[in-house]
């Protein structure tokens, strides 16, 4: 599995790639990678011929009192859980490279009636940040499919609805949610949860069941 970190190295790979003729995938991600994130990958090689799948944690998308410092960073184990998997390409890219100008002054992507309910009401900016980061790496690797997880379900509609708008030759997939043996969605963020709320957690998907 390739790694590579700048934009124009990237954009070599796929235009030899493209030469040959063969379907592109991309899987975006924020990296501390889990099997949830490995059912994507595999969900994109079920419908491309090579799979991208980017690492970036993306400061758009967290507010000012966000966990952004604090989010878990585990490169050298998402590249050996990508290259386990046969993942073809890995895209790490510094800040920086998405956003030269600085993240506070790029120019970004709202998708205004979509953005502001649900999840957002309670995370302002947040789905502006997760609109305009996806709209730069699908610009960015040009593939022909990028997968999503039905966990985050709210921002694979914002996603579908900035590609439908913006008319991006994409097609956006989504994968299923893969939960844990008691029922509770796999995410990066759950470590952050005490042992009494760990307990607690799954007693929503339950209550969401039996309703």
């Amino acid at each position: 599995m390739q790694t590579v970190n700048r934009i124009v190295t990237l954009r070599e790979q796929v235009r030899a790639w493209r030469k040959e003729g063969l379907r592109i995938a991309l899987v975006p991600t924020m990296g501390n990678l889990h099997k949830g994130h490995v059912s994507l990958v595999a969900h994109a090689q079920d419908h491309a011929d090579r799979v991208i799948v980017s690492v970036f944690v993306n400061p758009l998308q967290f507010g000012p009192t966000e966990d952004y410092e604090d989010y878990p960073r585990t490169l050298e184990h998402d590249t050996q859980l990508l290259t386990k998997v046969n993942a073809n390409l890995l895209f790490a890219p510094p800040v920086y490279e998405i956003y030269p100008a600085g993240h506070e002054h790029t120019t970004t992507v709202e998708v205004a009636d979509l953005s502001g309910i649900l999840c957002g009401a309670f995370r302002p900016g947040h789905f502006t940040g997760v609109a305009t980061v996806v709209t730069k790496l699908l610009n960015i690797v040009a593939p022909d499919v990028a997968v999503f997880g039905e966990k985050d379900f709210q921002q694979l509609i914002v996603i579908r609805r900035l590609v439908a708008d913006l008319c991006l030759p994409v097609e956006i997939l989504g994968g299923p949610t893969i939960r844990d043996h008691d029922g509770l969605a796999l995410s990066s963020r759950n470590k952050y949860l005490s042992p009494r709320e760990r307990d607690l957690a799954p007693k929503l998907y339950e209550s969401l069941k039996l309703a």
